[in-house]
């Protein structure tokens, strides 16, 4: 049995790898690292867990994904995807129940990878992933208002709606020294990459606005202040699982699989596009499922491919699984030596991070492009798959978004199939549909039939055989490339009518499709295989024969 198609690209990577690669992995694999530090742990604070849980997670999660992925460049761990979706079930379920959900995904995640689901994610329609990415990028923004304006106020409320009157009530008691710290980081974000493209401006504003803080003994609170940051290794832990607990967790678990599935082929796909290179997408499935098992088993969060830090590392030279898996050991000697200064870290630098992180991933200027241009139905789609995200949650907005856009492209489907009678040609001055201008017999009557022939896409098919005095009707098929069920039992019901006004029934140039469904449902025979042509000459040289 092949299962080339779930070989993990590490070992295509090694083929002709050399010294020079590995410095350029080495150095890629440091800066990216160096990129993700702030961005996990402030990710991590954001989806409600301590904030060496972040950097669990891109440690053990970022190694897995790139060793046992099906991309050569890409870079595994926390994104901003999962916010939402985190907080919500840590809040509902504590985190053993997010243990167990991203345990669940993990596995559902390989399953998919098995059974070569990663081709079909390429079916989730343009207008969804762009709804939902912005809703997230819009609920992660409004989750860092508090933070970043200093609120004195309680625990903020999961829905947006009540988040937002419960910002709005207490903004009167905005801290102005940490709002000041915070506008500090966020325009030190904007304007940094002027400075310097290789250095994060992430990292530069945790160091200023650390330093101002502790030195200039501001009331403004840090990490330090909320969580206590345990430095160390990650430690191997299996959860307390029971029935109850995994029927729970069906809903969550086949949220974060979905997510992490689009989120790290679309990543592949970006990294793919700037490599050159060609991923595996039901490998990268795998990959990213014995990621995000191992990342819970070591007290991580769910992980995914995030195309920021992947993009980073294809631009600073990375161009093998080694330079993820180097991020994720540099990462791993943070968390032994550094983690414990990470408590200094002004909670407002950390909101504005996340705001930078929300802007950039809201594709503002995509959605409105496509308002622009799209027809109606996709806006239609973009919005409620939108507005769903935001003000329900991710799962709903998912579906509707699917079940919408499936009816949409059906109704479109149905509206370009139609069915086109032949005029003879001594008629053509009045009007003529056929295009190469066959004499039609005079016993005969010709329709084309146009588009795929479904369930809906029938309702002109029964209208045809209406002329009595013909005794042949010729269906012509050449331009119908798919047919389902219901399209077999229209022409069944067709075969009926014409049988009834003692008319003969041709089909003319049908299609490997169409005549595989035909064939098992017995349909040649009822028909008779004289009267299946392979193009319209023989069929009408057929229809002469039968001529009254």
């Amino acid at each position: 049995m092949d299962f080339s198609y779930i070989r993990p690209k590490f070992f295509e990577a090694l083929k002709g790898y050399n010294g020079e690669q590995f410095v350029k992995d080495l150095i890629s694999g440091i800066i990216v690292a160096i990129i993700a530090m702030p961005l996990s742990i402030a990710l991590a604070i954001a989806s409600g867990v301590n904030p060496e849980q972040g950097l669990y997670t891109a440690v053990v999660a970022g190694f897995f994904i790139s060793f046992l992925g099906g991309s050569i460049v890409q870079i595994g761990g926390p994104t901003a995807a999962f916010v939402i979706i985190i907080y919500g079930i840590v809040a509902q379920y504590g985190i053993a129940g997010l243990t167990v959900a991203t345990i669940m995904a993990g596995f559902m995640l390989i399953l998919m990878g098995i059974f070569r689901l990663g081709d079909l994610i390429k079916f989730i329609p343009k207008t969804i992933t762009v709804g939902f990415t912005f809703g997230i990028a819009v609920s992660i923004v409004a989750g860092q208002i508090k933070d970043f304006f200093g609120l004195d106020m309680g625990a903020v409320p999961a829905e947006f709606v009540e988040k937002m009157i419960a910002l709005f009530k207490n903004f009167h008691t905005l801290n102005i020294a940490t709002f000041l710290v915070g506008l500090l980081a966020l325009l030190i974000q904007i304007f940094w990459p002027k400075v310097s493209k290789k250095i994060p401006g992430s990292l530069i504003a945790i160091i200023v606005t650390t330093l101002i803080v502790k030195f200039g003994n501001l009331p403004v609170k840090t990490i330090g202040d909320l969580y206590t940051i345990r430095a160390g290794l990650p430690k191997f832990g299996i959860p307390d699982i029971s029935p109850e607990l995994i029927s729970l967790m069906v809903s969550p678990a086949f949220t974060i699989a979905i997510l992490a599935a689009i989120e790290s082929l679309l990543s592949c796909v970006v990294s793919d596009t700037m490599t050159g290179s060609h991923h595996s997408p039901n490998a990268e499935l795998i990959g990213q499922g014995v990621g995000n098992i191992m990342s819970a088993l070591f007290g991580g969060i769910p992980a995914t491919g995030a195309i920021a830090r992947t993009a980073a590392n294809v631009k600073n030279g990375g161009r093998t699984p080694i330079a993820g898996m180097i991020h994720a050991i540099t990462l791993m000697l943070i968390l032994l030596f550094l983690m414990p200064y990470a408590s200094l870290i002004p909670m407002s630098c950390l909101a504005a991070i996340l705001i930078i992180v929300g802007y950039n991933m809201s594709g503002w200027k995509n959605v409105v492009h496509i308002i622009k241009i799209a027809p109606k139905s996709d806006i239609a789609v973009l919005l409620i798959t939108l507005f769903l995200t935001v003000l329900f949650d991710l799962v709903m907005a998912i579906k509707f978004g699917m079940i919408l856009a499936a009816f949409l492209f059906l109704k479109r489907m149905s509206d370009i199939a139609n069915v086109r009678q032949w005029v003879d040609k001594s008629d053509l001055d009045e009007y003529a549909l056929n295009s190469d201008f066959k004499a039609v017999p005079k016993n005969t009557i010709v329709y084309e039939i146009f588009g795929a022939l479904f369930f809906g896409a029938t309702k002109d098919l029964l209208n045809i055989a209406h002329e009595d005095e013909k005794n042949v009707l010729v269906l012509r098929m050449r331009n119908v490339p798919v047919m389902d069920i219901s399209g077999l039992e229209a022409l069944e019901e067709l075969l009926g009518i014409c049988k009834k006004r003692n008319m003969t029934l041709i089909l003319s140039h049908v299609n490997e499709q169409p005549i595989k469904v035909m064939g098992k449902a017995g349909f040649i025979e009822k028909l008779g295989k004289d009267n299946f042509c392979e193009n319209i000459d023989r069929a009408l040289e057929r229809a002469k024969t039968l001529d009254k």
